[in-house]
């Protein structure tokens, strides 16, 4: 047989996969250019999420393209990258819904339980993604989900320690609320999604012609049963 479509279809599921990884990341350092190049009036920090203030609503939309310096932007880029790209190759079918509840979800916690500072940065959606595929792959318990959440485990599991406020673990200008929310966006909506995108095959076992042999020869006895016991019943009195 030959497989040269299968291997185009992967190929493609893989471009597909990674198309929106690109923008994304695009994105991401293309604001952080028009920031530092002071192209518009004013600094792209203040459009951050300013926690439990009406206004600071807005930066739960736009706080995951906004950085601080090179060092942060460049440090959310691989794991952004990486994470968005494993949510639409094996998660393909809901990815769309799950990215965007995943990135609300994290900055309306962020915005509820923050410090009274701008919060900015794509690490609370880093984590979202992070936790989402770990928790995803064990609710299913399917063996090539349960892979994918432990090699992400293994590649960012070191990365858990910062969702805690422990100043000897966290540098005191981390957003530990923004990763402590995306932490928990990516828990709750792999449990709301665990019945979408990839399942489980379910085990159909078949029968041997013997046995369907046997099932009739029993059918007979039993239909032939029947027959002699409709005999030997009277009308409204059973036996």
């Amino acid at each position: 047989m030959n497989s040269r479509p299968d291997h185009t279809f992967e190929r493609k599921r893989v471009w597909l996969a990674l198309l929106p990884s690109l923008v994304w990341v695009i994105l991401v350092w293309l604001a952080f250019v028009v920031d530092k190049a002071q192209l518009f009036e004013g600094r792209f920090s203040q459009w951050g999420i300013m926690p439990r203030e009406w206004g600071g609503l807005k930066g739960v939309l736009f706080s995951p393209f906004i950085h601080s310096s090179l060092s942060h932007v460049w440090s959310n880029t691989l794991p952004l990258f990486i994470l968005t790209w494993f949510l639409f190759y094996f998660y393909s079918k809901i990815a769309f819904r799950a990215f965007f509840y995943l990135w609300i979800m994290s900055g309306l916690i962020t915005w509820a339980i923050g410090r009274g500072a701008h919060h900015v940065g794509a690490s609370g959606l880093v984590f979202a993604l992070l936790f989402f595929l770990f928790f995803s792959g064990l609710v299913r318990r399917y063996i090539p989900l349960v892979a994918v959440s432990l090699v992400v485990a293994f590649i960012y599991g070191s990365t858990v320690w910062s969702i805690f406020p422990i100043t000897e673990w966290v540098d005191a200008a981390i957003s530990w609320e923004g990763h402590l929310s995306g932490a928990l966006s990516g828990l709750i909506f792999a449990i709301v999604f665990r019945n979408e995108g990839p399942q489980k095959p379910v085990t159909v076992w078949e029968e041997d012609e013997d046995d369907d042999k046997y099932d009739d020869d029993d059918d007979d006895d039993d239909h032939a049963t029947s027959d002699d016991s409709s005999r030997l019943q009277w009308p409204g009195r059973p036996i």
